[in-house]
């Protein structure tokens, strides 16, 4: 039978005046993208000066390399509110690209060597330049061909009033924050044993450019000229051949407490890795990455879910939730769904916050290392053959059927999608719910399943990726926006190129001090 912390837990906030507290859930999106020119390759022109700095814009930025767009959302209690905002932030976008598309897949365009990804640029100042060397170093460490691709990330929080009436009906920790890490941190082991859910029904990587291997071996297969994939991978994205690198296999960052947590990512961050030592860190006055160690900063470390604090004045991750506690969580699991102009479902939302609910709510018992090797071969599993008839997944050693267990699971998130209903009125989530597990015994409905018959359709991946693209983009282009939005995104860039100026005016004292303080 499946456990939950406190019996009472479900069953009081699935009454209308508890349940309402969930209305204070605070959701936000961040989504990759690159750009690519008009012939489909990825775009050599620097970040569009209409779109602002991407060292100090709140909503549109770069990730690794300069053609990779990263829009963020602001957090928000309203639940329509981050995807139609993600809307706004594409459509102005996309109407300031001249001759460019945005790439629909997570798995990047045709590509050249390393040396044709350019890494972003963000200015002469300290701080832009600590960021340019990261991601230099993440180039020298796993190639830069892994940086280009693309995903979504969901970042979800519980509001105050939510965890004082949870601590009160579990006699929690006196210290309230306390209480909290905890309980997230509960969470997420929950998410690792059953996040490869989200793969399995909003995977959509499971074929790619041949280009992308740069020659490197791999056992997927030709699915049509210049295209590999995998017969019933889900989402190769989270495969070993993207972000999921075998070189931190040997962190082992555990997430049974915040005090486990975040003394791992301090020691990752102090511990020199001899590879790494011999790669170099500087060769004369360039510097080829921040430290030989295990990672240069907390952000290298790829996992599902990361426990988050906006970090004050500048601190450290790790130091910031040591002293201040999680403040959100970070789910990264969603690949972008081609067939969408903003490369996200509606129904990806109200699943992922059934799910964390789930999550939150159900036993969470530490994590052993034996366990953890299970975790990770389910994903594994999953992410490269999740389609595959009479897949099997583990659980405490034992070969179950995937279908069985997400039934299972399933059976056990209807509760908490008809106390979301209760919150916030209505049948979406149980509704989305019952749509959802469809996918489960038919798998020809998921988006991975719906991407190889495009791929086929279209004669390969590029071609199919690309008319997505130009579609897309086209669609957002012609699509205005409305006078206050449209003043509110011109103000945005103008604040942000002054707040750049203002910036690159300010004296620098020498890079290895500023290194040096980050780290001290």
């Amino acid at each position: 039978m499946l456990k939950f912390t406190c019996c009472n837990e479900v069953r009081q906030f699935s009454e209308a005046p508890q349940a309402r507290l969930l209305r204070g859930i605070t959701r936000g999106y961040e989504r990759e993208c690159l750009r690519i020119d008009r012939g489909g390759q990825l775009a050599k022109t620097p970040h569009p000066a209409a779109l602002g700095s991407k060292l100090t814009h709140p909503w549109i930025t770069t990730d690794y390399a300069e053609a990779l767009l990263e829009f963020i959302t602001p957090p928000s209690s309203e639940p329509g509110f981050p995807l139609e905002f993600l809307k706004d932030i594409h459509r102005f976008s996309a109407q300031q690209l001249e001759g460019e598309f945005l790439w629909a897949g997570s798995m990047p365009c045709k590509i050249g060597t390393d040396a044709d990804i350019a890494i972003a640029n963000y200015g002469p100042t300290n701080a832009a330049r600590f960021k340019m060397v990261y991601r230099e170093g993440l180039g020298l460490r796993y190639g830069r061909a892994m940086q280009t691709i693309a995903g979504a990330h969901y970042n979800w929080s519980l509001p105050q009033d939510f965890w004082l009436s949870l601590r009160d009906c579990c006699a929690g920790e006196s210290n309230l924050q306390d209480f909290i890490d905890n309980r997230y941190f509960g969470l997420i082991r929950n998410f690792l044993r059953y996040g490869w859910l989200v793969p399995y029904l909003f995977g959509a990587s499971p074929a790619l450019c041949q280009s992308f291997l740069q020659g490197h071996p791999s056992d997927l297969t030709e699915l049509a000229p210049g295209t590999l994939h995998g017969p019933h991978a889900t989402s190769l994205r989270m495969s070993d051949l993207g972000y999921q690198n075998h070189a931190q296999d040997k962190l082992n960052i555990s997430f049974n407490s915040l005090t486990e947590y975040s003394a791992g990512l301090e020691a990752a961050i102090r511990t020199p890795d001899p590879y790494y030592a011999e790669l170099g860190v500087r060769d004369g006055a360039h510097w080829k990455q921040l430290s030989d160690n295990l990672l240069q900063l907390e952000a290298e470390f790829y996992a599902p879910m990361r426990p988050k604090r906006i970090a004050p004045n500048g601190e450290r991750p790790a130091l910031a939730l040591r002293t201040l506690g999680v403040q959100y969580i970070e789910m990264r699991l969603f690949d972008l769904n081609p067939f969408i102009d903003i490369g996200i479902a509606p129904e990806q939302s109200l699943f992922a916050d059934v799910l964390l609910l789930m999550c939150l709510f159900r036993a969470s018992p530490p994590i052993t290392s034996r366990e953890q090797s299970e975790n990770d071969e389910n994903k594994r599993r999953v992410v490269t053959r999740g389609r595959q008839p009479s897949l099997q997944l583990l659980v405490h050693n034992r070969e179950q059927p995937l279908r069985e267990l997400a039934h299972e699971l399933f059976d056990v998130m209807v509760p908490f999608a008809a106390m979301l209903d209760v919150a916030y009125g209505g049948q979406r989530y149980q509704d989305a719910l019952q749509d959802l597990r469809k996918r489960i015994d038919q798998p020809e409905l998921t988006p991975s399943a719906r991407v190889i018959e495009a791929v086929k359709q279209h004669g390969g991946y590029f071609p199919f990726a690309y008319e997505m693209s130009k579609a897309h983009t086209q669609s957002l282009q012609a699509t205005a926006l409305s006078a206050g939005t449209l003043a509110q995104f011109k103000a945005s860039v103008q604040q942000s190129l002054a707040a750049q100026q203002q910036l690159d005016a300010t004296p620098q004292g020498p890079f290895e001090d500023f290194v040096a303080a980050y780290f001290a």
